[in-house]
């Protein structure tokens, strides 16, 4: 890749062979402009036999310009560096291939900033990308008390239907013991346990029935 850099006044021109089939760059931008520098890039039509390209630059109303020239690549974009601050500039773009290079795009105007612009701009950059890392630990922190307390009421659940599937087991053996109990106090004339017992004798006279008590023993 070679690339090649001449400061010529526009007087002379440029001498560079143009190619009648080869189309120029459209859609040609500038971006990240500051105070000494910029970059443009560019789109070249489908189907163009391309290996390189040349950028002449240009300040608004002086004569002096700067041509960059590279070849044997396919980037499609260069920075441009050592501008002026507070300073109008003009950039026209050229494809270049082997048998001559394309007639210049279309113009492209742009104004580097002022110093302090471009620093004010720069740290309110770093002010909004420190409030993002700060508001990204903060919902970290948030998410780890979310998780930890889901771990613990899940410790818990799991704890009560441990402790229900025990009372659930016993349940059976404690009916067991009271049936066995019930069954030991009880006979086969009184079932519920108790056992009558007359205190006084049968009397056969009809006429003179005794009252009689019933004392019932448990």
């Amino acid at each position: 890749m070679e690339r090649i850099f001449l400061l010529v006044l526009s007087s002379l021109g440029v001498s560079l062979v143009t190619a009648d089939s080869l189309s120029p760059p459209v859609n040609v931008t500038i971006r990240e402009v500051k105070a000494n520098s910029a970059v443009v890039s560019w789109d070249i039509p489908e189907g163009d036999p391309v290996i390189g390209f040349a950028i002449t630059q240009q300040k608004k109303d002086v004569r002096m310009l700067r041509f960059i020239q590279e070849v044997n690549t396919t980037t499609r974009s260069c920075a441009l560096w050592d501008l002026e601050e507070e300073t109008d500039y003009i950039v026209h773009v050229q494809s270049i291939s082997m048998s001559g290079t394309s007639p210049l795009s279309e113009p492209l105007r742009f104004r580097t900033p002022k110093e302090a612009e471009t620093q004010a701009s720069k740290s309110e950059d770093e002010v909004t990308m420190e409030e993002v890392g700060q508001t990204t630990q903060l919902r970290a922190g948030e998410l780890i008390i979310i998780v930890v307390v889901l771990i613990m009421w899940a410790g818990v659940i799991a704890l009560f239907c441990r402790q229900y599937d025990i009372i659930k087991d016993n349940e059976p053996n404690n009916n067991k013991d009271k049936a066995k109990n019930s069954s030991e106090c009880s006979t086969p004339e009184h079932p519920t346990g108790g056992l009558l017992r007359s205190k006084f004798p049968k009397n056969n006279n009809n006429n003179n029935r005794m009252p009689s008590v019933n004392i019932i023993e448990v």
